[in-house]
């Protein structure tokens, strides 16, 4: 049985454990166990990013993550990727004639953490609008679409370059603590002194294996489908349309139309596939907004989009358990928040404190350590 020794075993070879291991590999060895044949095979690989600063309808803490990540996405250091990580693309939120308050909320939670936006007209911009949609619409500036494979390998690579490991097929079976870590797998034992918990959807899982409090972390079910245009229409040019009261977005995507239903069905950690039900939705969203027919669906699949109660990430060493670290709970975020949390990781694991721009931006760590989620289980029991 292979026997391997690091500084930090990383479980899970998504975005999260691959910024993590990213930041952390310039100054130690590091190893990525990956379960599936390929990283990013569940969540980070189904990602149809966009990078928004106003993300969640203006979320402070949110915001904060995707402007600390800004510089490096739109300026990877020298070699990282051989193309633009980020490529601009307009962003308009529309609503219903009678339904314009929802964007005047919008505006007021985008203005109160700078994030500038103008009311237009969306019919002007995106003629194919339906009627109930033209009118006013809302446009939020600074939007771009995300290279995801392009970052995910970017990251994958550095690891390699720098001397760590990235295992795939290497299943988690057990964890122990003896002097550090000692991490059964289908690949064999590793060991180290810190372990990093970036499982995704099966972080409570790896938890429970190292007899650890889990963070009831949810996994969310989101089905995209892609649908083809009429012969000769380009859609190249188009802005994302966010559906400010449904929760929905459409995109180009290479000469087709790309389209969310925003569903968010709490599933078991899973492959998980679309249901019918939410594929229909898409295409109806995709209609109601549109002049478009939706004659055929291409292709459609779905994700896991994993949170915790209250949405935001968790970054941190349990507070009970010495040497596992929390990294979970970025569902949706992960992508557009990736180099911030990878920082950040680093320098909670070294015992720096929160990076300074991320301070100077009104990060705390309580607001993404494991602590917070604890103290409201203990709470909500208290108050039962």
């Amino acid at each position: 049985m292979t026997e391997k020794t690091a500084d930090i075993i990383i479980i899970g070879g998504g975005i999260a454990g691959a910024s993590a291991g990213y930041e952390l590999c310039k100054e130690a060895k590091v190893i990525i166990l990956e379960k599936e044949a390929v990283p990013a095979y569940h969540t980070t690989g189904r990602s149809s990013a966009i990078f928004q600063l106003g993300y969640n309808k203006g979320d402070p803490l949110l915001n904060i993550l995707v402007r600390a990540s800004a510089n490096f996405l739109y300026h990877p250091p020298a070699g990282f990727t051989d193309h633009p990580l980020l490529t601009p693309r307009p962003m308009i939120h529309i609503a219903t004639k009678d339904n314009q308050a929802i964007l005047d909320d919008l505006e007021a939670r985008l203005d109160a953490i700078d994030v500038p936006s103008a009311f237009i007209d969306g019919g002007d911009l995106l003629p194919i609008l339906s009627e109930d949609y033209r009118g006013r619409a809302l446009q939020e500036y600074g939007a771009a679409d995300i290279d995801v494979n392009a970052l995910h390998q970017g990251y994958l690579r550095a690891i390699r370059a720098a001397g760590g490991e990235v295992i795939t097929k290497a299943e988690v079976l057990g964890l122990q603590r003896h002097e550090g870590w000692q991490v059964r797998s289908s690949k064999g034992l590793f060991t180290a002194p810190i372990v990093i918990n970036a499982a995704g959807a099966w972080v409570d899982q790896i938890a429970a294996m190292a007899d650890v409090t889990p963070i009831n972390i949810q996994p969310l079910r989101r089905t995209v489908i892609l649908s083809p245009l009429s012969d000769g229409e380009n859609c190249d040019d188009w802005p994302v349309i966010m559906g400010a009261a449904e929760g929905y977005y459409f995109k180009p995507d290479s000469g087709k139309i790309l389209m969310t239903p925003g569903d968010a069905t709490c599933v078991a950690p899973s492959d998980v596939q679309p249901e019918e039900i939410d594929i229909a939705y898409g295409a109806h969203y995709l209609s109601q907004a549109t002049n478009l027919r939706v004659d055929r669906i291409d292709r459609s699949w779905a994700g896991l989009r994993n949170h915790v109660t209250d949405g935001h990430p968790v970054a941190g060493f349990d507070p009970d358990v010495p040497g596992f670290f929390w990294l979970a709970g970025q569902g949706g975020f992960g992508i557009k928040t990736a180099p911030a949390m990878g920082r950040l990781t680093a320098a909670l694991i070294k015992g720096c404190g929160l990076p300074q721009d991320m301070r100077d931006l009104g990060l705390t760590a309580d607001q993404v350590s494991v602590e917070r989620l604890h103290n409201h289980i203990i709470e909500n029991k208290a108050h039962a």
